[in-house]
């Protein structure tokens, strides 16, 4: 690999990749106002992966398109404020946000044609990627750079398929391609949505290998959105869980996957197959996931939650417990003793 693709080491005090502080995240109607993301605070360090998980509604998406600034009406970024580097964004500026889509940060989408345009050809797309944002680099350096890119996630004949139309290309091909255009500019931080879910898992494991090389060998932060917590363990340092729009915990993957502190995380993990070799019978959480139109006002994961007691009818903190970790609930696992039961 040229210089091109490499990013400096990290040095001692260096901020965050990514600090995402109190994030609210609303759809506002004439009828009704939905907050889809509350108060949500994370920090991902250079070179680190951080898997934000959840079942689908419970706002891990819609995080990662309002870092991006990608939120259309009815929606709207309510408050919080986003840092790259430890320099603040508006994410409500569109044409701020512009510049830094596909320069100091990217998104690559889990159908990879919502990256790419199916009538022009790869060399073009990536080409102009880079010139969009560094209309100083000559055509043929940025030629130079999207072959590069594209071994880098490791696409045979990069030099030839710079020149092919994306319907000529694999499923996994079109991903890597997004990937690869993702890296161009060498992003502090990509922010991937469940990028491999549609993939068979042989090219599932190529792409997340490369992933984990292109973060330790250029510094990239990713964060990983999911709802499968085998790639999260194979994956993933650190942990973010989701319900209802908040984070509910937060830590070490080991530690998180190990030693769950919330009741949902405990069910997450309980009802994957394969997480824990361990485990017997899948336990499937009860209930369903509660709309935005009719949250309740007690814990929001209370209805469903086999521990819950009468103070879960009061919504808990986050609390950041000395180790660092972090959980919203008024009896972490680590405080209840295997025949604790709670009440309906």
């Amino acid at each position: 690999m040229t210089e091109t693709l490499r990013q400096p080491a990290l040095a001692t005090g260096d901020p965050p990749a990514l600090e995402v502080r109190n994030l609210v995240t609303q759809f506002v109607t004439r009828a009704i106002t939905l907050t889809a993301v509350d108060s949500v605070s994370i920090s991902v360090a250079r070179g680190r992966i951080l898997a934000l998980v959840g079942e689908s509604g419970s706002g891990k998406s819609v995080t990662g398109l309002s870092i991006m600034g990608l939120i259309d009406p009815p929606g709207r970024i309510a408050g919080g404020e986003v840092r790259v580097g430890g320099v603040r964004f508006d994410v409500t500026d569109d044409r701020a946000m512009q510049r830094l889509r596909g320069d100091r940060l990217a998104m690559i989408f889990q159908d990879p044609m919502m990256t790419l345009n199916p009538v022009l050809r790869i060399s073009r797309q990536m080409t102009e990627a880079i010139t969009t944002h560094h209309p100083d680099v000559s055509r043929a350096e940025a030629r130079q750079r999207a072959q590069e890119a594209l071994a880098l996630v490791g696409i045979p004949a990069p030099k030839e398929r710079l020149d092919s139309f994306p319907h000529q290309l694999s499923g996994g091909m079109r991903q890597r391609v997004a990937i690869a255009t993702a890296l161009l500019n060498n992003p502090e931080v990509i922010i991937a949505d469940e990028p491999t879910t549609a993939l068979d898992v042989t090219i599932q494991s190529q792409i997340l290998h490369e992933v984990e090389r292109v973060c330790r060998d250029h510094g990239t932060a990713f964060i990983w959105i999911t709802h499968d917590l085998s790639v999260v363990a194979n994956l993933a340092q650190d942990v973010t869980v989701m319900y209802a729009g908040r984070i509910v915990e937060t830590g070490p993957v080991r530690d998180v996957l190990e030693r769950p502190l919330h009741p949902y995380t405990r069910g997450l993990i309980d009802s994957v197959p394969d997480i824990d070799s361990r485990k017997g019978r899948l336990v499937p959480i009860m209930g369903m996931m509660p709309l935005l139109s009719d949250l309740p006002v007690s814990c929001k994961f209370a209805p469903r939650c086999p521990l819950r007691v009468a103070g879960c009818a009061v919504e808990p903190p986050l609390v950041v417990r000395p180790d660092g970790r972090q959980v919203r609930c008024i009896r972490p696992l680590d405080t209840v003793s295997a025949n604790d039961g709670g009440e309906a």
